[in-house]
């Protein structure tokens, strides 16, 4: 099998790396000549995420999460102490944000609490920098968000779209249904190919997810 190399297109800063014992992905992208920058899912490791923004030289505008699972939350609470960032979560997690301290005792990881969201995004918000938009895609949860940068072909897509995966979908709020159309109508008609960031795991790209995937795949 032939796994996708899309990278993305034009001047952009970009880094993605996985963090915490969990291993979710968190991105951060910036503008080169501005040096505002967006952080998505700091899930854990502030200490190792602030080295990157400060060694890149960037000025973070805006921490975004693709949902409020406690593996891509984490750290945005002290991302958001140091850098003065607004903190952006869709509305419909506000019930898995409100169980935040739950999650944690489940996982027996300890719990600072995190104050609520600045901002609650919605479908087709302009993000704060690099020309992104957010799109509401709900399945693996009601709130679920994914970032595209068309101009970059990039993106961003939490746990609702995974290198021949999907997001789960047999958890509290998960629909399959709801995540089968969020990836078929929505995440597979963006225009062309684009390098896809998912939640945990390795890269992927649209074109090969579109041809690949076994849950949506036309087949290889």
């Amino acid at each position: 099998m032939s796994f996708p190399s899309t990278e993305i297109i034009g001047d952009v800063i970009f880094e993605s790396f996985a963090t915490g014992s969990l291993q979710s992905n968190c991105s951060i992208i910036g503008e080169p000549v501005t040096k505002r920058a967006i952080v998505v899912d700091p899930g854990a490791d502030a200490d190792s995420i602030m080295d990157r923004i400060e060694s890149l030289g960037l000025s973070v505008v805006g921490i975004l999460l693709t949902h409020a699972h406690l593996d891509h939350v984490l750290a945005s609470g002290e991302i958001k102490k140091r850098t003065g960032a607004n903190l952006s979560l869709h509305k419909g997690d506000k019930f898995l944000w409100d169980s935040l301290e739950q999650q944690c005792r489940q996982y027996g990881i300890p719990h600072d609490p995190i104050a609520d969201p600045d901002h609650w995004l919605a479908d087709e918000d302009s993000l704060p920098c690099c020309h992104g938009v957010a799109l509401h895609t709900p399945g693996h949860t009601p709130g679920s968000m994914c970032f595209w940068f068309a101009d970059h072909r990039l993106l961003v897509a939490g746990d609702t779209l995974f290198q021949l995966g999907i997001g789960r979908t047999d958890i509290q709020g998960g629909s399959f249904k709801e995540i089968e159309n969020s990836i078929t109508k929505r995440l597979f008609s963006l225009e062309g190919d684009a390098l896809v960031v998912t939640g945990h795991g390795p890269n992927t790209s649209l074109a090969f997810e579109r041809r690949a995937n076994p849950f949506f795949g036309s087949g290889l």
